[in-house]
């Protein structure tokens, strides 16, 4: 019973406490502590100009329908699968000779494919087949197809296949890629990770995109759609079901997106396959100038020197005119230049808008022909022969030695102004293709034989490793 007083005392004393603090507290703060809030059932409304960011967002969301270019898409997005067959030596055999020799196996490479034509032409990566000795394509109802290579171009990381089906394949038609805007939502469908018709959303977070380390492709189209390793070759659709862009590459530490995507606009990859299945080799187009390399920040591309046998000199381009529009293209640094000039093709005219000194003018250029070449493997830049030197050493092709940047040739005394007329016993029929076989040579760390003719007019034979 005592104990139950002292209970009840100390209760009773806790209580009055309690009263003391949120009677102290009130006398001090005169305020009322919210238990629940609610919005007033009346809010004055002043009209301003400003409309909250996050409004428009959410406005934009709720508008966009990505389901309807999603359905019109997966259908025309493949899975592609490279085979390809390396050779290995037995270090062991190699030394003892235990007669093990060169061991054959299998390498399978996996990415993505586009058809852009209902009788089966399919545009992939060069990277996605590079090497390849058997090519399957696999449709999303999971038919399986072999593939032809139709054609490459390892610069621009595009390459053609075709597959031969008895359906009517769907496919994906070509959008202008210069029309898309900064900020419109887009679809990245493909293969990750070898699941099939994934399609991820996103919006274009840039145009023209260099990418500090690649050598080739600098017009990259930049996006927040989520790439994965083997989205690779796959479609950048726009709301409608329209090809932008060929996904490429992605900006990684870890090999896994982490935010930005790549990929080569469609306005590229569809001169370079309409080359390819024209010409067999894609069409390079030059202005006729050299750019100003200089690190100064302006707006546009500054010319250094007009060439005297290109367009740009017949058109009255000058050095120190800066380049601002192609075509009504607006042009702020130079991969937006070579974007537009990459996605047309020798005796093309453009119309080029420069500042000379403060005033606007256009010149209406006639594109020439890249005839300019540089194989890393030997360090060396190269270029098709002229009419007279054809003729002159009585040939049908060739490749002409510029400028040598190998201290190996130097040895050997191969020098500037020597020709190239075969590589490993193949006759070399220009610049590219000598450019071509020298490099695929190196790929596969194989020796590489030259024939040349010599300054004197003579034939001689080298051989490198």
């Amino acid at each position: 019973m005592q104990t139950m007083k002292k209970i009840i005392g100390f209760l009773a004393i806790a209580i009055l406490g309690g009263f003391c603090s949120l009677g102290g507290y009130h006398l001090f703060y005169n305020d009322s502590v919210p238990t629940e809030k609610r919005l007033p059932e009346s809010v004055h409304m002043i009209s301003t100009n400003y409309t909250p960011a996050v409004h428009k967002i959410n406005a934009v969301a709720n508008s966009v329908d990505l389901t309807t270019a999603a359905e019109n898409t997966v259908n025309s997005v493949v899975h592609v699968k490279n085979i390809s067959v390396r050779s290995q030596v037995n270090p062991i055999d190699f030394i003892f000779g235990n007669g093990g020799g060169e061991k054959q196996y299998e390498q399978i490479g996996t990415g993505s494919g586009v058809i852009i034509s209902q009788d089966g032409y399919i545009v992939t990566n060069y990277h996605v087949i590079a090497g390849a000795t058997q090519i399957e394509v696999t449709l999303n109802n999971r038919q399986k197809y072999p593939a032809e290579l139709v054609g490459s171009d390892k610069e621009n990381d595009i390459a053609l296949l075709k597959i031969e089906s008895d359906e009517v394949l769907a496919y994906i038609p070509f959008a202008n890629s210069d029309t898309i805007k900064i900020g419109e939502w887009v679809l990245a469908v493909g293969n990750p990770y070898n699941l099939t018709s994934t399609v991820t959303a996103g919006i274009v977070s840039a145009k023209g995109r260099d990418l500090e380390g690649n050598r080739n492709i600098d017009s990259f189209i930049q996006t927040d759609a989520a790439v994965n390793p083997g989205n690779s070759g796959g479609a950048l659709v726009n709301t409608r079901g329209e090809l932008v862009g060929i996904n490429t590459a992605i900006s990684s530490r870890t090999g896994s997106f982490v935010g930005y995507s790549f990929a080569v606009p469609s306005n590229i990859a569809k001169k370079i396959i309409d080359d390819l299945l024209e010409f067999g080799a894609v069409q390079e187009a030059i202005l006729g100038i050299q750019i100003d390399q200089r690190n100064e920040q302006i707006d546009g591309v500054r010319i250094a020197v007009v060439n005297d046998d290109g367009g740009a000199k017949k058109s009255g381009l000058k050095a120190e005119d800066v380049i601002k529009k192609v075509n009504n293209v607006k042009i702020s640094k130079f991969s937006e230049l070579r974007g537009q000039l990459t996605a047309m093709r020798p005796g093309d005219f453009v119309d080029i808008t420069i500042d000379r000194d403060g005033e606007y003018l256009t010149k209406r250029v006639e594109l020439g022909k890249k005839n300019l070449f540089i194989s890393e493997t030997l360090g060396v830049y190269l270029k098709d022969l002229t009419p007279k030197e054809l003729k002159k050493h009585k040939l049908s092709g060739g490749a002409k030695i510029v400028s040598n940047q190998n201290k190996n040739l130097d040895y050997y005394g191969v020098e500037d102004g020597y020709i190239i007329t075969k590589v490993n016993k193949k006759v070399v029929l220009n610049a590219r293709e000598a450019v071509k076989l020298i490099d695929a040579s190196n790929l596969r760390r194989a020796p590489i034989y030259l024939e040349v003719i010599n300054l004197s007019g003579e034939e001689e034979r080298y051989a490198f490793r």
